[in-house]
């Protein structure tokens, strides 16, 4: 009798013990970044901010705005860049709160650029504390995008493609 309940409080106290050390395991395994791709796909683009979008959420509690500027080979482009641009104005206009993230890419990082500074004009002055934008494009664009989004008081995230 005595050998079972030191059988059973032994197995009491190892089980628990390894279903920890299983978690450990699992959470220390993390994907690597994908790198943005190099053409205009817009399924890759789709598939790379999914996967980049949701590690700068940290401190975001809402769904993020994301933008992707298609390529300027997609038939009816500027059609297409136009209505992405009034959405974007119209969103930034009626007012981003606080918690919530802007991503801006696509494959021409100078499109990009012109789209976030169309967006932010007229945007008083702090108006934006506590809402992230995160541009994703060429390290040439991004302090003319800083220099249009920080007056309104947001934080800014560049990452280079």
């Amino acid at each position: 009798m005595n050998i079972i309940h030191r059988l059973l409080l032994t197995a009491c106290l190892v089980l628990p013990l390894a279903a920890c050390q299983d978690d450990e395991q699992t959470q220390q395994v993390e994907k690597a970044p994908m790198t943005a791709p190099t053409d205009g796909d817009s399924a890759q683009w789709r598939a790379y901010l999914s996967d980049l979008v949701p590690r700068h959420m940290e401190g975001i509690q809402n769904q993020p705005y994301i933008y992707l500027v298609p390529d300027d080979g997609v038939a009816d482009f500027e059609g297409q860049y136009e209505r992405l641009e009034e959405k974007a104005r119209t969103d930034v206009a009626r007012g981003i709160v606080r918690g919530n993230m802007l991503a801006y890419a696509g494959p021409d990082s100078n499109r990009v650029a012109d789209m976030v500074v169309s967006a932010f004009e007229g945007v008083p002055a702090k108006s934006m504390n506590g809402v992230r934008v995160l541009f994703i494009g060429d390290a040439a664009d991004s302090a003319r995008v800083e220099q249009a989004v920080t007056p309104a008081g947001v934080e800014y995230v560049f990452v280079e493609k």
